[in-house]
């Protein structure tokens, strides 16, 4: 695999749809690491920030792959500040999991835990922020990490199906509803994840990768 390929250390279905979309749209071809050969094995996630977590989900993958591909890894979350931070780099794994893992059984738990836990919080002090780290590492270069934020509100109830996770709770700054009333592309366009994938372009534009 030469060129510019990028394979996603993620299982995340959604996650690696949106990691292409928004890199595909700076000339880069996203493939999961299901299609660069890598099993579905669980990377555990024991890191303390978002970008312990990115660095070692990818130098995980990078390993399996001896070095050969450029690997990139996404950790994010969402923070309230009305919990002071949480659930963090804790957000996809905040409520417990089920015997049986699902991850939209997952998201429905972690969203209900997150309305239930800010049910008291008034409307003035319910801000927060989605967090996206990337981390890429290509054969030969020193690791490259992109951290992207987007500010907003969470709401008091989920509203809309698009995206996946918190977006249906979550209000954007300048908007009056939430991600899960986006179209992907509106979404992709101002999402903390979108922003930290266009930092990493501009990183792998200057050192003509």
């Amino acid at each position: 695999m030469t060129g510019k390929i990028l394979v996603v250390a993620s299982t995340n279905e959604h996650k690696i749809k949106e990691i292409a979309a928004i890199a595909g749209s700076f000339g880069y071809e996203v493939i999961s690491r299901a299609e660069a050969g890598v099993p579905d094995f669980e990377i555990e996630e024991t890191g303390a920030t978002f970008e312990e977590n990115a660095y070692l989900k990818a130098k995980t993958i990078y390993d399996y792959l001896k070095g050969e591909v450029s690997v990139v890894a996404d950790d994010s979350g969402i923070e309230a500040d009305a919990l002071g931070g949480a659930p963090g780099v804790y957000s996809a794994r905040f409520a417990e999991n089920t015997s049986t893992y699902n991850r939209s059984r997952q998201d429905r738990a972690n969203n209900a835990k997150l309305l239930r836990l800010m049910a008291d919080v008034p409307i003035g002090e319910r801000g927060g922020r989605f967090v996206s780290v990337i981390v890429c590492i290509i054969p030969g270069r020193d690791p490259i990490v992109c951290r992207g934020e987007v500010e907003g509100q969470i709401d008091f109830k989920e509203t809309g199906t698009a995206g996946f996770g918190y977006d249906p709770l979550f209000i954007p700054e300048g908007y009056d509803h939430s991600f899960g009333l986006f179209s992907a592309e509106d979404k992709n366009a101002i999402s903390h994840r979108g922003r930290a994938l266009a930092r990493l372009a501009e990183k792998l534009a200057a050192e003509q990768v």
